[in-house]
C-alpha cells in the first residue's frame, strides 16, 4: 500500500480521502483549515502533516477549488514548503478542475524538481465520492506515471479515462461541466416558461423524465433538488459557473465560435451574482425567477 498526501479535505475530497484509507493506504491529510484536517484525520483514520510532510509521500492528491489555489499550495504556500520538499519521483494527483493551461505550467514546475503532474479531475458528485464510484477523467505526458496512480483512482472512482495529453484531463471536465449547466438552463427556462403558463414544475418534470427532455439534470437535478425545494446537491453553483467559464475561455483560446458556451457563462455568471455565497449550483433557477418576477411563487 502507499503513502499518500491529500491537500484540501472539503466537502467532496474528506469522503475521497476516506476511501483511500478503506483500501488500506497510509493518508496524510492537510488543509487550509488545520482544525478540519484534525477532525476528518481522527474521523477517516488517517494523519496531518505540514505541506513540507505532505511532500514526503509517493503520492500527492489535490482537491482544491481551483487551479490557482492548486498552485498556490504546490508552489507557493508557506514559502514554497512544497517545492522545497519535494522529492523526485512524487506523483501529484491533481483532482480538482483545473484550467488545462494554468495545470500544465503547474506541471512544468514541478518537473523541474522531478515531481510527475497528472490531471484526473472527477464527475459524480458527493454521492459517488462516498461510495467510490466516480468518474475519474486522466491526462498525463507520463503514461508510465498513470499507471502507477492507478491503483489510487481506482480506490475512489469506478470509470476512469486516460484522455490525453496533461491538461486533457481538466479540457473534458470543463467540456462536461458546461454540457450539463447548459441543459439546466433550458430546463430551467422550460419550467420557467411552463410556471408562467400556470403548469406545475413538479408535473412537468415528471413528464420529461419519460419523454425526449429526460436528463441527468431532469432525473436528479431538477426531480430531487429543485422542485422539491431541497436544493442541496452539493455542489456549489460558483464552481459550475468557474467550469463553465474555464469551457468558454478553451473554445475561445482555440479560435472556435462557441456562441452557447459564451450564452451560458453568462447566465452562471448572473445566477451566482443573483444568490448568496455559497449557493447550492441547482438553485440557480430561483435567480432566473426572480429576472421574470419579483419573488419565485412558490417551488421550482
Amino acid at each position: 500500500m502507499a503513502k499518500i498526501g491529500f491537500i484540501g479535505i472539503g466537502t467532496m475530497g474528506a469522503p475521497m480521502a476516506a476511501n483511500l484509507v478503506k483500501a488500506g493506504h497510509e493518508l496524510w491529510l492537510h488543509d487550509l483549515d488545520p482544525g478540519r484536517a484534525v477532525a476528518v484525520a481522527q474521523e477517516i483514520g488517517a494523519a496531518t502533516a505540514s505541506l513540507a510532510g505532505i511532500a514526503e509521500c509517493e503520492f500527492v492528491v489535490c482537491m482544491l477549488p481551483t487551479s490557482d489555489d492548486v498552485q498556490q499550495a504546490l508552489v507557493r504556500a508557506d514559502g514554497g514548503a512544497f517545492l522545497n520538499a519535494a522529492q523526485p519521483g512524487t506523483i501529484v494527483i491533481d483532482m480538482s478542475s483545473s484550467e488545462p493551461g494554468k495545470t500544465r505550467e503547474t506541471g512544468a514546475i514541478l518537473a523541474e524538481k522531478g515531481v510527475t503532474l497528472i490531471d484526473a479531475p472527477v464527475s459524480g458528485g458527493v454521492m459517488r465520492a462516498r461510495d467510490a464510484s466516480l468518474t475519474i477523467m486522466i491526462g498525463a505526458d507520463d503514461k508510465a506515471a498513470i499507471d502507477k496512480a492507478t491503483p489510487i483512482l481506482e480506490a475512489m472512482g469506478k470509470q476512469l479515462f486516460r484522455v490525453g495529453r496533461l491538461g486533457a484531463g481538466d479540457a473534458m471536465k470543463a467540456a462536461n461541466n458546461y454540457a450539463a449547466a447548459a441543459t439546466y438552463a433550458a430546463t430551467a427556462e422550460a419550467l420557467i416558461m411552463g410556471k408562467g403558463f400556470g403548469l406545475d414544475p413538479a408535473q412537468m418534470v415528471a413528464i420529461m423524465n419519460v419523454s425526449t427532455g429526460r436528463s441527468f439534470i431532469t432525473e436528479l437535478v431538477m426531480k430531487e433538488h429543485v422542485v422539491t425545494g431541497a436544493y442541496a446537491t452539493g455542489f456549489a453553483l460558483a464552481l459550475l459557473a468557474k467550469d463553465v467559464g474555464i469551457a468558454r475561455r478553451l473554445g475561445e483560446e482555440l479560435g472556435l465560435d462557441v456562441p452557447v458556451s459564451e450564452l451560458i457563462d453568462e447566465r452562471m455568471k448572473g445566477a451566482v451574482a443573483g444568490l448568496p455565497p455559497g449557493a447550492d449550483h441547482s438553485e440557480a433557477i430561483l435567480a432566473w425567477y426572480r429576472e421574470q418576477w419579483e419573488k419565485p411563487n412558490g417551488q421550482g
